[in-house]
């Protein structure tokens, strides 16, 4: 773990070389050129055997994956791996699959594409467990990958995030409006009885005989007694008027 901290953000950038088999190289002129090139650091020039020997055995694993080496070696990864990809076609080895996957690695961790690059490490160490490099270069990746998750994976969380608090929020609008709509209903039911509630009453007071005032006396029978206790007292004061005029003394002169 020390050196692995030691290293940081360094791997094992080693590019393993297939050289081909002696009989591939007699019926092919141009791989051993294209070889030799290669160990020269001539990569341009390594480049361009390596692609003359795919074009003349297309379906051999050997041509495209040096030529990936050699591309990977003129600072140009993000195309080398479409000849890695070929080569991993054409393989036929579990070695050969190995030394693919492993430079197939390299290429994603220098694209900082740690999440390719775990699963590339992970197929090499599948055709070759014990390869240190490829276990370092593993493990590496898997620390790159946490420390800087695919952006992709984030903003998908995110709208997931925001899609779960959207349908949460129609819920309880859904939920709020179907309790405004029922606090509604109970209202227009309440007062629908409040006023058949008054019509009745409206209609049975119509029904009914004016209600006695205070005492058991109606207002007709009230004004009438008053009426006649009017013409009472009109007639007692008439007769006393009356009497007054009657017996009024007559004033005469005296003799003296």
């Amino acid at each position: 773990m020390k050196n692995f901290i030691q290293y940081g953000f360094t791997f094992f950038a080693l590019l393993f070389l297939s050289l081909g088999s002696i009989l591939a190289q007699e019926k092919d002129n141009a791989l051993p050129k294209a070889n030799e090139a290669y160990s020269d650091s001539k990569y341009a020039e390594a480049e361009a055997a390596y692609r003359i020997s795919n074009s003349k055995f297309p379906n051999r694993s050997v041509s495209p994956y040096n030529l990936g080496n050699a591309i990977y070696k003129q600072n140009q990864p993000s195309e080398a791996k479409y000849a890695y990809a070929k080569a991993l076609k054409n393989a036929r080895s579990r070695i050969q699959k190995h030394k693919a996957y492993h430079n197939l690695g390299n290429v994603f961790m220098k694209e900082k594409d740690y999440t390719q690059a775990v699963e590339a490490y992970k197929n090499a160490l599948r055709n070759n467990p014990d390869d240190e490099q490829t276990r370092y270069n593993f493990a590496l990746a898997k620390k790159m990958l946490k420390e800087n998750p695919p952006k992709d994976n984030k903003d998908k969380k995110d709208k997931n995030k925001d899609k779960d608090k959207k349908d949460q929020d129609k819920k309880d609008q859904d939920k709020d409006k179907k309790d405004q709509d029922k606090k509604d209903e109970n209202k227009k039911d309440q007062d629908k009885k409040n006023q058949d509630k008054k019509d009745g009453d409206d209609k049975k007071d119509e029904n009914q005989p004016p209600k006695p005032q205070p005492g058991g006396i109606s207002k007709d029978r009230l004004q009438n007694l008053l009426d006649a206790v009017n013409n009472e007292e009109k007639k007692i004061q008439d007769k006393v008027n009356a009497n007054k005029v009657k017996g009024k003394p007559v004033d005469t002169e005296k003799d003296w």
